[in-house]
């Protein structure tokens, strides 16, 4: 096995682990804490599929920001297991079928490998998803959109700051 495989096979067994120990642990700051390892591992993999763009954005803005803002949430709504509400059989059996249902999806994703096999084979080529790729794209078709664009993000962050600002 290359590297690359080993790298992959690492990146899945981390993301699965941290994916259940999200379901698993009853503190939901931990829970927070390994959603962040998630990320981390999907931004692992967006950087063997050569698209370093993606990767970087996922570790700003999820791992960064959203995570945060889970974290500052949870904190402040100061979660006890005494008020928790018991949950009914009904829940309980709509989750046991929806797992299901994900599982019959799963095992047909893996009976299908082979066609994803390909797939990916094709996605090596070129120089799709690097960042000097998008931005040569960004820049020179899309030049006249990316400028209109910041210029309503500009006036939405003058906006609020107008809305938000004290007499």
């Amino acid at each position: 096995m290359s590297t690359i495989e080993i790298l992959f096979w690492f990146l899945s067994a981390l993301a699965l682990l941290g994916a259940t120990m999200v379901l698993i642990s009853k503190n939901p700051v931990h829970s927070i804490l390994w959603l962040i390892i998630v990320f981390f591992a999907i931004s692992g993999h967006y950087v063997l599929l050569n698209a370093q763009f993606l990767a970087i954005v996922n570790l700003i803005v999820y791992a960064g920001a959203i995570m945060v803002l889970f974290l500052f949430v949870v904190m402040l709504m100061n979660l006890n297991s005494d008020s928790e509400p018991k949950k009914n059989n009904r829940l309980k059996m709509a989750g046991v079928i929806s797992g299901g249902c994900l599982m019959l999806i799963m095992i047909d994703v893996v009976r299908s490998a082979s066609e994803m096999q390909k797939a990916t084979a094709m996605l090596k080529e070129g120089n799709i998803g690097l960042i000097r790729t998008l931005g040569m794209a960004l820049f020179k078709d899309y030049v006249v959109p990316f400028e209109i664009s910041s210029v309503l993000f500009l006036s939405a962050m003058v906006g609020a700051v107008v809305i938000g600002k004290k007499d």
